[in-house]
């Protein structure tokens, strides 16, 4: 597999380590050693990023799981486990950043659906810009959100992708959006990908929940 020259650009070590944690309970252990040793991270075995919010995990590291994952499973397989590894990592990380965020409280409960939706993604947009080198921002259309990604981890130094390939991104914002709105689910679509060729990755989100 090729190497991705490092990016100087960091992800914290507490979200690095909570997606590795993922991985390895949905694949297993050895398939998680497996991926580590593929991508050129075998240092990494048994020895996971601390449980801090330190910078402290290459974007091209990050981005080499996601390619060795693929490489091993075929996109498909890759693309299930990302998206419940992006699942697990909210449940288990981020959903305790809800009072930090200011939606984490009684009076963001009773709110009406729209207006969650409109408080939490700015607020989770923030929480990743604050706490990683990764940029991202949510602005408001008519009938759908658009959560942008301006400094991506996923897919940092990837090219040449046929289609979006920032899949545990994706499972983190419909984990995020089932907990922002109380249980919903809500239609996630990848709409541009640096991997693809495009500037930023760029996620729609329908305002309208499937359930």
């Amino acid at each position: 597999m090729e190497r991705i020259p490092e990016s100087g650009w960091y992800y914290a070590n507490k979200f690095t380590r909570i997606a590795l944690e993922a991985y390895a309970e949905i694949m297993g252990k050895n398939g998680l050693n497996a991926i580590l040793n593929l991508a050129g991270l075998g240092r990494f075995i048994d020895n996971y990023p601390p449980d801090n919010l330190e910078r402290g995990f290459d974007f091209s590291d990050f981005s080499s799981i996601h390619i060795a994952l693929e490489e091993m499973y075929g996109p498909r397989g890759g693309r299930g486990f990302a998206l419940r590894a992006g699942r697990a990592t909210f449940n288990d990380a981020l959903r305790n950043f809800g009072a930090l965020a200011g939606v984490g409280d009684l009076a963001f409960k009773v709110l009406p659906l729209q207006a969650k939706l409109r408080i939490g993604l700015p607020a989770m947009a923030r929480i990743f810009s604050q706490v990683s080198d990764q940029h991202s921002t949510a602005e408001e259309k008519e009938n759908e959100f658009v959560y942008t990604i301006h400094r991506c981890p996923v897919c940092w130094g990837r090219k040449g992708a046929d289609k979006p390939v920032c899949y545990i991104a994706t499972g983190l914002l419909h984990a995020s959006l089932t907990w922002v709105s109380g249980g919903m689910e809500f239609r996630v679509n990848e709409s541009k990908c640096v991997a693809v060729g495009d500037e930023v990755c760029e996620f729609v989100i329908q305002k309208e929940p499937i359930t």
